[in-house]
């Protein structure tokens, strides 16, 4: 059965593109954090559009499921092939498609493919003058297309806004194979229904993107980086509300860390905490303008409120340092062990009810937990991660139903969502009935069914299962 699958394939890709070793597929069948194990008969590496609607249209003509794979860095196992799959499907994995495709600077956009990894567009709008904004912790492996598949979110969300922001343009293959390309860096397009926002975030469930126009920024020329000492969330709140007052759109970053994070990464970075405090902010304020006086504005803030509890970069080194604290809490929790995660957003109103109604709950079911928080409180998303003490391993998501319905019920409670950045993959289906009313379930649907007829693209992910 699967050697006249294969012999067609040999036809579109060069036998080097293509993956059937166990041993060299199971990694590509694995989630980042170890948890699903899926099957494939074959992950095909195409590097080329015109492949990849080769197999789309011979996968759909023989209903042979296939599961798009960016980076494989998600969360929550959008990339990695649902069990109820089986060995039947295939891996469409887009890394082979990385190439550069064009640069505008009359636009101020950049078009690439869906495989480049996102420290190379970085690096592409770097090296061109520019500025790309979308910075995750996992962007030395992660992959664009994946990024506008889950909008991914990021550290500069406050100023630049989400991944969905950044595109301007889009190409995709549909299931069917047919191609539907809008690349021209157009910044006004009222021509119908702009049919690129329902493919951003639909997590390769309804086409797999091949490339993408992405917007550009003038680089950050003036840069001040704080560290902040602070006793409650609200304080922090109340902080972020007056840095908007008086230093507007200058805001690039504002992260809140609790001290548990800060404990365990700075252990992991072995550096020393910047400040001692129940809570912190990593702040980064940026102008485009070089040598503007940043320092002298933020220090005014921060007397007004008394928030003297503060340690600025005053070189490169430190800033570094700074921000290896932040991106180091998610690796650090890793070597600590298995946790269950929580990539949730809220409105900022309700953060601090959140948090403390959230922690009350947790300890009188799991008097053992511990809550790793962290996250952008600039735009309201939180990675919220809760350890049991003595269940470091696997063993834990015995519990995980418990703990997220304590978690995602407060969430709800407190108006905000249980996927901000990850996305739902086939982690969250089940709580999709419980954010988006039936209406927009029908409606999403109807989507699926009328590009996917049948049914074979990312299988078992974002939609929740049918009664």
């Amino acid at each position: 059965m699967y050697s006249d699958h294969l012999h067609k394939f040999n036809q579109i890709l060069p036998s080097s593109n293509i993956l059937t070793d166990p041993d060299i597929t199971s990694s590509f069948c694995t989630d980042h954090r170890n948890r699903y194990h899926g099957e494939a008969f074959a992950v095909l590496q195409p590097d080329n559009v015109d492949a990849i609607q080769k197999i789309m249209r011979y996968c759909h003509q023989h209903h042979i499921p296939v599961t798009p794979q960016g980076g494989n860095t998600g969360l929550c196992g959008g990339a990695t092939p649902h069990s109820s799959i089986s060995k039947q499907g295939i891996i469409l994995s887009l890394s082979k498609l990385n190439r550069l495709r064009n640069l505008s600077y009359d636009d101020n956009t950049i078009t690439v493919e869906a495989g480049m990894i996102l420290a190379d567009l970085q690096t592409e709008a770097r090296n061109a003058g520019l500025y790309f904004p979308l910075s995750l912790a996992s962007e030395g492996s992660c992959q664009i297309g994946g990024n506008i598949a889950c909008n991914a979110g990021g550290v500069n969300v406050v100023r630049y806004g989400t991944t969905r922001d950044l595109v301007i343009g889009l190409e995709y293959v549909l299931p069917t194979g047919e191609l539907i390309s809008h690349l021209q860096p157009l910044h006004k397009n009222t021509s119908g229904y702009e049919m690129r926002q329902i493919i951003i975030g639909s997590e390769g469930t309804l086409a797999i993107i091949t490339a993408a126009t992405l917007k550009l920024f003038a680089q950050p020329l003036s840069i001040l980086t704080a560290w902040i000492g602070i006793d409650t969330i609200q304080t922090a709140i109340d902080l972020l509300q007056r840095l908007r007052d008086q230093l507007s759109d200058r805001i690039s970053s504002f992260e809140l860390i609790s001290s548990q994070a800060l404990k365990l990464s700075s252990s992991y970075s072995q550096l020393q905490p910047p400040t001692e405090a129940a809570w912190h902010i990593l702040l980064e304020l940026t102008d485009s303008i070089p040598n503007q006086n940043l320092t002298d504005p933020l220090i005014s803030v921060l007397e007004q409120g008394n928030w003297l509890n503060t340690v600025i970069a005053q070189s490169e080194t430190e800033r570094n340092q700074l921000w290896k604290l932040r991106e180091n809490i998610s690796e650090a929790q890793r070597h600590l062990g298995a946790s269950i995660k929580h990539d949730i957003a809220l409105p900022i109103e309700y953060i601090a009810d959140f948090v403390e109604h959230s922690q009350q709950q947790l300890q009188q079911a799991f008097p053992h937990a511990q809550t790793i928080l962290f996250g952008h409180l600039g735009d309201g998303s939180l990675h919220y991660n809760v350890f049991l003490g003595d269940t470091l391993n696997n063993d834990v998501y015995q519990h995980e139903d418990n703990i997220n319905k304590i978690v995602y019920e407060c969430v709800i409670k407190h108006h905000g969502t249980v996927a901000a950045e990850h996305g739902i993959g086939q982690l969250k289906t089940q709580w999709i009935p419980q954010i988006r009313t039936q209406s927009e379930i029908n409606w999403m649907r109807i989507q699926k069914q009328t590009l996917d007829p049948h049914n074979i693209l990312n299988i078992g992910k974002v939609l929740p299962p049918l009664p």
